[in-house]
């Protein structure tokens, strides 16, 4: 079946850095484009940075263009999420997720998924 697993997550200083990974199996990578969302307390799930299946084209939300770098290893079925110059507006669930069949990264948002991993956290904290 398919699976998505996180890891990566933890507490970190302002300023530093965390690279968040995406396991994925049950399902061949390279057909698919991957996400990462992010979900704040009492805040809604965002969408954070999108990589496409086909040209490895990103996309990034405005609030991290410049700091998050997403990226793809489809021959390690492994999605990262590259997090430099950590905020504390940062912290949140982290989750990545598969964009349904065909679809493009843009716009990103939850309808477009179609399985969700569990989540990650992450705290920017000094």
């Amino acid at each position: 079946q398919v699976q998505l697993v996180e890891s990566g997550g933890g507490l970190v200083q302002p300023g530093g850095s965390l690279r968040l990974s995406c396991a994925a199996s049950g399902f061949t990578l390279d057909y698919y484009a991957i996400a990462w969302f992010r979900q704040a307390p009492g805040k809604e799930r965002e969408g954070v940075s999108c990589i496409s299946r086909s040209d490895g084209s990103t996309y990034h939300t405005d609030s991290v263009k410049g700091r998050f770098t997403i990226s793809r290893d489809n021959a390690k079925n492994t999605v990262y999420l590259q997090m430099n110059s950590l905020k504390p507006e940062d912290t949140a669930v982290y989750y990545c997720a598969r964009v349904k069949r065909f679809r493009p990264c843009f716009p990103l948002g939850s309808y477009g998924m179609d399985y969700w991993g569990k989540g990650t956290l992450v705290t920017v904290s000094s």
